[in-house]
């Protein structure tokens, strides 16, 4: 469509080139009001929504009125690079008030990036001036990108803006002062209002009607090349353009890694990774959250857990992926398993298998996350193992706690997903489903409530676990990269591990899922009854961030106090930091995971720094 769209057009515009010169034939115009609203931060950042924030919250309100005007409707269609006319006003008190535009310049649709990046921009450059004779540039673009065509209206209305002092052409931008930056965005009122305001100096109806439908070719033939790829082609093309390989150990180095797969007694296979620098007395197993995988400790992108461990004298380091890793398939097919079964039979099994190849006489310290966290501590205080020397646990473990979104999210999308959408699991990764796929059509309508960033599995993260904007994390304590591969960091999960979860949170600690179930009738009914019997010391660390499980490691810290007084736990709360970044942050190895090796020496042999 829009490949025609251009060649009539480039045909059209060679007719109107040519009769230029002709008694009959004048160029077209078109012209409309635009209006748009939001806030910069002074000077601003490299971030535009952190700078968007950071204004709305100063009162650093800005706006501008423009009125569009292309003066040759054919020759604007047909080359992208054509300019159109800006003509209005900029208003920012902070920046010196009301400034006329002296000069406007707009481009509608230019190619940005890669051509495999499906990205254009809609450009604008005013250079205005206030009464005082203050003169400053306004750049913005509104990126245009393929993200899903439910987010055309998203795209279309956001303007990504920079203000300069001075007149500034773009070459000059790099060393050109920056005044501001923020984002402006038009309100659906001001957009209807916009739709009235369109006029061409056409001398016939047809004329003007011609050049209406000729710049609508233009908008929509865009949009169709652009967001109509979602629908041409399996998945995009970005997704083929990794940073970083799937599965990839590469983070680790100088070390010796072996696999260490083994099966349950409910004949289930998983694996344990172990990386060994050199011979230790104490070791340590790493246990990620549900549908992360062994990937998120030995992350290249930045110093990773199992490095820094390393470093610093823990030199046998395993890593533990149970039934909910993502490097298991069959987490793609619905099942029933709940926290019971990883209790009762995964991490027993795993220790065995540890041990067994440790031999006698170490100590065995776990680092544990997540649902990760919850399942062990189910089976150390269900007493389905022994010989742990200590645990961090990270975010949560036996005492649950949600923000009421997340309540709301426990009690109805289990039944939602499966007996309504009848999905068989819940996937980061929908997004990219080829075609109509009904998970995709649903990560697509997430993605409508989520604008704090362009990555469609990051929004599907925050439907997945917890509440907020991102709800894993927080962005800032992420690298790029690692943003970009969110959906090869996490997977998909059938829903009962969801509803075990909810009965938990209903009753504000870890309970069986089945108390009748006599496959589980050697594990407690509720995982707290013993509490009063475990001597193993545990530092209990979260984010003071944590939009997932909020403050349950605190309260779990505390009642093991009133539980068992006496005992050797620690609480740490990582400031600035979320439920998943305390592990996986670019600073992490500063701020988090010294603190994690201080305790683990505590309850070692004087272990020193590798």
């Amino acid at each position: 469509m829009a490949t025609a769209t251009k060649n009539k057009a480039k045909k059209n515009a060679g007719k109107s080139k040519l009769g230029k010169t002709g008694v009959n034939s004048h160029p077209v115009s078109l012209e409309f009001t635009e209006e748009m609203k939001g806030f910069v931060s002074m000077p601003g950042s490299f971030n535009y929504q952190e700078d968007y924030s950071a204004g709305k919250k100063a009162g650093n309100y800005l706006m501008f009125h423009l009125t569009i005007r292309v003066n040759d409707t054919q020759f604007f269609v047909y080359d992208p690079n054509e300019t159109g006319e800006a003509i209005g006003w900029v208003e920012c008190q902070p920046l010196g008030g009301r400034f006329e535009v002296e000069k406007g310049i707009f481009n509608c649709f230019v190619d940005y990036g890669k051509p495999s990046a499906n990205e254009k921009h809609m450009k604008y450059r005013l250079f205005l001036k206030n009464k005082a004779g203050k003169k400053i540039t306004l750049n913005g673009f509104k990126k245009v990108v393929d993200d899903g065509i439910l987010n055309i209206w998203r795209d279309t209305s956001t303007l990504y803006t920079t203000v300069y002092e001075g007149y500034v052409d773009e070459k000059a931008e790099p060393k050109a002062k920056v005044l501001a930056k923020g984002i402006l965005h038009i309100l659906e009122k001001d957009f209807i209002k916009q739709m009235t305001t369109f006029k061409s100096n056409g001398r016939t109806f047809s004329e003007r009607k011609d050049a209406l439908f000729r710049f609508g070719e233009l908008f929509m033939g865009n949009l169709w090349e652009i967001y109509g790829a979602q629908f041409r082609k399996a998945e995009p093309e970005l997704w083929r353009e990794r940073d970083i390989p799937v599965f990839t150990l590469d983070g680790v180095k100088n070390s010796k890694i072996t696999f260490h797969p083994f099966t349950t007694d409910d004949k289930i296979s998983l694996n344990l990774v172990r990386f060994q620098k050199k011979e230790s007395k104490d070791v340590v197993v790493l246990m990620h959250g549900l549908t992360t995988s062994t990937d998120m400790f030995v992350m290249p992108e930045h110093k990773n857990l199992v490095t820094y461990l390393h470093e610093n004298g823990f030199t046998d380091v395993w890593s533990f992926d149970w039934r909910g890793s993502l490097r298991f398939n069959y987490n793609l097919f619905p099942h029933r398993y709940t926290l019971d079964d990883i209790a009762l039979y995964d991490v027993p099994a795993a220790l065995k298998v540890i041990k067994d190849a440790v031999g006698a006489g170490k100590r065995i310290h776990f680092v544990v996350h997540c649902v990760g966290s919850i399942s062990f501590f189910m089976s150390l205080f269900g007493g389905k193992i022994d010989g742990v020397t200590s645990v961090v646990s990270n975010s949560v473990s036996l005492t649950p706690n949600v923000p009421t979104w997340s309540k709301i999210k426990l009690a109805f999308s289990p039944f939602l997903m499966e007996s309504v959408f009848r999905f068989p699991n819940v996937n980061p990764r929908w997004h990219y489903l080829p075609g109509f796929a009904s998970g995709k059509v649903l990560a697509k309508f997430v993605s409508l409530f989520h604008h704090e960033c362009d990555e469609p599995a990051c929004h599907m993260l925050s439907l997945m676990w917890g509440t907020g904007w991102p709800a894993c994390y927080e962005h800032a304590n992420l690298p790029d990269i690692t943003h970009r591969r969110v959906g090869d960091l996490f997977g998909a999960t059938s829903m009962n591990y969801y509803r075990h979860i909810r009965k938990a949170v209903g009753r504000k600690a870890m309970i069986k899922y089945t108390p009748t179930d006599t496959r589980y009738e050697s594990l407690p009914n509720n995982y707290l009854d013993k509490a009063s019997e475990i001597r193993t010391p545990v530092l209990f660390m979260t984010g003071d961030q944590n939009k997932v499980f909020k403050d349950s490691n605190i309260i779990a810290y505390e009642t093991l106090n009133r539980l068992n007084p006496g005992n050797k736990n620690e609480l740490f709360i990582a400031e600035g930091y979320g439920h998943q970044d305390t592990l996986m942050g670019k600073k992490s190895d500063k701020d988090v995971f010294p603190r994690i090796v201080e305790f683990l020496r505590k309850n070692s042999n004087g272990v020193k720094k590798g």
